[in-house]
């Protein structure tokens, strides 16, 4: 007999086994059993005569053999340098009125017993050729045969084998409502694992049950074993809608026992417990703001106070809209840590965001960060920046500054993680742009903090996130979220630019970025991609023509509609200094119109910035082209944002361009956003590189399920954190082949 833990090597033999290790990461009966079949076919019996069959679908024929046709494939060598001649078989099934064709390749031994006459079941996909209807290489099955002899691929027989059906009764063991069709590839068909999984039903002893009884009466819940069962056997549909609502709830125990396992592990380790002082830079510092804070950010200042007070690592996400002053609530937390004598890094996605933050922190810190600098305050502490792009030794002499724990706050991009950087004294760390970075990159900063000591953790970003995601991808987080604006933001009117439409529109928007610049203001233009060498992966997706690129651009606007105005070109292939000059030439206003491509996306602040123009809008996702558009309107003059695209307006792409002309809230955005994309898209990617995919959870349809599953598992792991039968839930989500975080 067999339990889930059992390894299929020892279950199956390591013939079997093998390929399924290699090619899906299945390694156990419950890897196995969890292998869900992606549908269920009605059609593993004779498809009607005149039924249309779609290409890719699963269909197994019962028919006789009509027609033959053979001939040579192309000589080959084996493994001892052997030329061999092997042939190719052709069988057409011709009985049911309507020509069915199947090729076999290395088929010398099939040619004398496929012959005319012989009644047999082919199973595969569908496929056409110039209108006809073919199989390549299916499964196939002798039912009745002139030589009398029974073969076929073994991956049929042993379904046969394992249904127990014998001579006139073969075909039963096909006959089924509804049929499992799996996840499967050329190297391991849908059929031979299915004939895997009986194998294994056929000796598993019955599967404990993880979950209370009274957990499965308030939810009507089927037991653990059934379920696992008739997800792959089930006859009956009703059987298989029970299964699948049985194993939803496992899928989402299991992701929220994984993510309870992360946090109690980092939660039980020892945290910097600074209290907030009365006489330290936190409250110098609110002494000296230019303006006053929001309710909303008080309320998360109050929060945080309160975990940084504590002996417990603050592991938390601040969400909040473009503008909504998460970064103020940051540094106020910083400084707290830095009263407290201990060091916090800031960790930037890029350089541009990197040097934005150190200026901004700078100047709203004033003398408070200028420590042994002439006007520098008393018990002021120091802002140090660190980038890849510095020189050798302009990156030495922040090391040392950083090491000797003169810098407070540091503030870097990846450079930050090498192994030379040293902290002195490491309390807290920032994340900015969260979704930019891994777990893995996150917790390696954290570990450059003295022994024994977890230094807080706050994330932050500015694309909102559905509850769902909140509750799943960053289920190890705490959340807070910012969606007051500060007083004094001016609104952003969206419009969308249906260029074959009314192409006169595009004219009028060049028009209207003259006349902004005439006004003393300024703009931006966005491209998706940088030059030819710079494939899109949406050039074929959308169907439209090929998006124009940000080098082309520039320069048709230079010699063109904006000739006039002073044209700046930002890429992120740009070399760092450049990158840096023409930022800052834009900042400080000698550039008026800057041409460039999601370079810009995150951090950019330029109030003066009254205008901008996405082209090929419909290359950008949802929450990017908020993003985007979160540069405008930051200063005191309404602005505009234009979404340009050569699709049609009634195409899914031009209905999610005005979906997002109708709305600045981030959040409905990102609910739309998450309707649109694929849940793996969501959840990150394996070690492999395969996206993670929930088979049964929603995240757009079940977040009743998702928070009753993390209640659930937050109460039990309490209790009980070794529960053996929710670690196995949680195996898919915790092994070494699985970084289920990392959104890299």
């Amino acid at each position: 007999m067999a339990t889930l833990s059992d390894r299929l090597d020892f279950v199956l033999g390591k013939k079997a086994a093998g390929p399924l290790a290699e090619h899906f990461g299945i390694h156990t009966v419950n890897d196995l059993l969890r292998h869900y079949p992606r549908k269920y076919s009605d059609e593993m019996t004779t498809a009607g005569e005149n039924e249309e069959l779609e290409e890719g679908v699963h269909v197994t024929f019962v028919d006789t053999i009509t027609g033959t046709t053979t001939g040579d494939m192309k000589p080959q060598r084996d493994k001892k340098g052997r030329i061999r001649k092997r042939k190719w078989l052709r069988v057409t099934l011709g009985g049911r009125g309507r020509a069915v064709t199947a090729t076999f390749f290395n088929a010398d031994w099939m040619i004398p017993e496929l012959v005319e006459g012989t009644r047999l079941i082919l199973s595969g996909e569908v496929d056409y050729f110039r209108g006809a209807l073919q199989l390549t290489h299916p499964a196939f099955l002798v039912l009745e045969s002139p030589g009398g002899r029974t073969i076929g691929t073994k991956s049929m027989k042993t379904i046969v084998s394992t249904s127990g059906a014998t001579g006139d009764d073969l075909l039963a063991a096909f006959e089924r409502d509804f049929f499992p069709i799996y996840p499967a590839n050329k190297k391991v068909q849908t059929w031979e694992i299915y004939a895997c999984v009986r194998q294994v039903l056929d000796v598993l002893d019955p599967i404990p049950e993880p979950l209370p009884e009274s957990f499965l009466r308030q939810h009507g819940l089927i037991t653990e074993d059934e379920a696992l069962r008739a997800v792959h056997t089930a006859e009956r549909s009703a059987e298989r809608d029970a299964a699948i609502a049985r194993l939803t709830y496992d899928e989402a125990l299991g992701l929220q026992w994984a993510l309870a396992e992360r946090r109690h592990g980092e939660l039980g380790e020892s945290g910097p417990a600074v209290a907030p002082r009365d006489d330290g830079l936190v409250a110098a510092m609110r002494e000296r703001l230019p303006f006053e804070l929001t309710a909303g950010q008080r309320d998360v200042l109050e929060v945080l106070t309160a975990e940084l007070a504590a002996t417990r690592p603050m592991n938390r996400m601040l969400q909040g809209e473009v503008g909504s002053g998460k970064t103020i609530v940051s540094v106020m937390a910083m400084l707290q840590m830095v009263d407290g004598g201990y060091q916090c890094a800031l960790l930037a996605p890029t350089e541009v965001l990197a040097a934005q933050h150190a200026r901004s922190i700078r100047d709203v810190l004033g003398p408070l960060g200028m420590a042994g600098q002439l006007g520098g305050a008393d018990g002021a502490t120091r802002v140090a920046l660190l980038t890849g792009s510095m020189s050798a030794p302009q990156k030495r002499a922040v090391r040392e500054e950083v090491a000797g724990g003169e810098a407070g706050i540091v503030i870097g991009t990846h450079a930050l993680l090498q192994d030379a950087v040293e902290f002195s004294r490491l309390g807290m760390v920032v994340v900015d742009e969260q979704h930019r970075f891994g777990v893995e990159q996150r917790d390696r900063l954290r570990s450059k903090a003295p022994d024994g000591v977890t230094p807080h953790l706050l994330v932050m970003t500015a694309t909102p996130i559905p509850r769902t995601v909140a509750l799943t991808h960053y289920g190890d987080l705490e959340t807070s979220t910012l969606r007051e604006l500060p007083r004094g933001r001016q609104p952003i009117t969206t419009n969308t630019i249906f260029l074959k439409e009314k192409p006169r529109w595009l004219e009028r928007a060049w028009q209207r970025i003259i006349e902004e610049v005439g006004a003393g203001r300024q703009a931006y233009i966005v491209a998706s991609r940088i030059d030819e060498s710079d494939k899109d992966k949406k050039d074929n997706k959308n169907g439209g023509p090929p998006p124009i690129t940000v080098v082309e651009l520039f320069d048709r606007l230079s010699g063109g509609p904006l000739s006039g105005l002073r044209l700046g070109l930002m890429h992120g292939r740009l070399p760092a200094d450049e990158k840096d000059a023409v930022m800052g030439a834009f900042r400080s206003g000698e550039i008026d119109v800057l041409v460039c491509t999601t370079v810009i996306e995150v951090g950019v602040d330029v109030p003066n910035a009254t205008v901008m123009l996405v082209m090929d809008a419909d290359r950008f996702g949802i929450s990017q082209l908020h993003q985007l558009r979160g540069r405008i309107g930051r200063g005191q003059h309404p602005s505009l944002c234009l979404l340009a695209t050569r699709l049609p307006e009634m195409s899914k792409a031009g209905q999610r361009l005005k979906a997002v002309a109708a709305t600045l809230d981030g959040f409905a955005l990102a609910d739309l956003d998450l309707e649109e994309r694929q849940e793996g898209d969501v959840l990150g990617h394996s070690q492999s590189g395969r996206a993670i995919t929930l088979r049964f959870l929603s995240l757009q349809k079940h977040l009743d399920v998702i928070v009753e599953a993390r209640e659930f598992c937050t109460a039990l792991y309490e209790r009980d954190p070794g529960h053996v039968g929710m670690a196995a839930l949680a195996a898919p989500f915790t092994d070494d082949r699985v970084e289920f975080l990392d959104k890299a």
